[in-house]
Parts: structure tokens; sequence; C-alpha cells
């Protein structure tokens, strides 16, 4: 099991097993966020996307859920 000090909990916690985004912002979030807050924020994401109709293959949509991924995960 791979442990990572997880910046959203502030815990040591068990790490994710791959990369959950491509490219730069998919490997902060391997290095520093763990699986228990990154099944919370799948469960915010799932809220956001059903408060606001939003369609993640939209590419705004997409961007938007995006921005808010990076805000609720790594603060502002």
């Amino acid at each position: 099991m791979r442990t990572v000090h997880c910046i959203k909990l502030g815990i040591e916690a068990e790490g994710l097993d791959k990369a959950p985004w491509p490219g730069e912002l998919g490997e902060k979030i391997y290095a520093n966020i763990s699986k228990q807050a990154w099944r919370e924020w799948l469960g915010q994401q799932t809220i956001l996307i059903n408060e606001n109709n939003l369609s993640p293959i939209n590419p705004e949509h997409k961007a938007m859920l995006k921005a808010e991924m990076e805000k609720w995960l790594f603060g502002e």
C-alpha cells in the first residue's frame, strides 16, 4: 500500500493507485491526495453535476469541474 501525506485531509493515508487526471494536475493529485479525499471529491463532483445540470463531456463544463476540483482539493 502506497501512502501519501494528504493535503486535503492533513493526514498520512492510502494513496491513489494511479493519476486520476491527465498531465501535471493528475501527477499533483497522485502525489498529494489520498484515496479517501478523492472519493469525497467524486461525491462533491456528482453534486455539482446534478445541481448545475453539467455534462462532463462538454468542454466548458469539464473546465468548470476541473477548476472546482482544484479549489476543493488544494484550496484557492
